[in-house]
């Protein structure tokens, strides 16, 4: 994300992997075990609201790529804190397509994954974060996965902390959240998404965007549903980034 600007990242993502090692570190930031990858002297930095699957490897190695893939034209320190604590959402409950599997998603996200628990928290996350990087952050951008999709929205309203924001595969997407949004945001969907809710979202912005539905792509396919054995799912895991990055 170039903060709103133009990037050379299209040009120079590196190739996905399934089996992957992340480049980053661990820190704690507000009580919660923060994955911190990217140079330390850069002076951008992206948050990422990660979805309800928590520390996935492929949510990490999206962190990796956003923080390293474009060094020559755009440095980013990218942070992606716990906000589950180590307990996040159970692959077995998704898809929701038994009752039982349905109550336990339900409760997971009426319980740690309920919106204002976590938008409450993002101020105090975005200012230790600053706070500890010993102010070399001067601008910041975020980024929501499924879950996460709906904290960013309810974050790039009136007084954020963030220049820009991006949505992938965002949950609970709201044209009404899109009316109050006061950054360039960028959306990118899947297939698995209500499509009047994308289009109404898009057409209530009233900032900088762009909104792009990946029509052959599962819910989940840029973070912890990546299946990135599948060529085509790891093409547009990376056309997915490439945006971001340039956007």
């Amino acid at each position: 994300m170039a903060m709103h600007g133009h990037s050379e990242a299209c040009c120079s993502v590196p190739p996905s992997k399934a089996d992957y090692k992340e480049k980053g570190s661990y820190i704690e930031i507000d009580g919660m075990k923060t994955y911190k990858t990217g140079p330390s002297t850069a002076t951008s930095a992206i948050l990422i609201i990660y979805d309800i699957f928590g520390f996935s490897p492929q949510t990490l190695q999206g962190a990796d790529i956003l923080a390293h893939a474009d060094d020559e034209h755009h440095q980013y320190q990218v942070f992606v804190p716990d906000f589950f604590f180590g307990k996040p959402a159970d692959h077995s409950w998704y898809p929701p397509d038994t009752k039982e599997k349905g109550e336990k998603l339900g409760a997971f996200f009426q319980g740690p994954a309920a919106p204002p628990k976590t938008t409450g928290k993002i101020p105090a996350v975005v200012k230790e974060i600053t706070e500890k990087t010993g102010g070399t952050i001067t601008k910041w951008a975020s980024l929501g996965m499924c879950w996460g999709g709906k904290i960013v929205s309810l974050t790039a309203q009136s007084g954020t902390p963030f220049s820009a924001a991006a949505e992938v595969h965002p949950a609970m997407v709201d044209p009404k959240d899109a009316e109050r949004i006061t950054v360039p945001v960028c959306m990118l969907a899947s297939k698995d998404e209500d499509p009047e809710a994308v289009k109404g979202f898009e057409t209530n912005l009233k900032v900088a965007s762009h909104v792009e539905t990946f029509g052959d792509q599962v819910h989940g396919w840029m973070a912890a549903r990546a299946d990135l054995k599948d060529e085509r799912v790891r093409q547009e895991y990376e056309r997915g980034y490439k945006i971001l990055l340039d956007f």
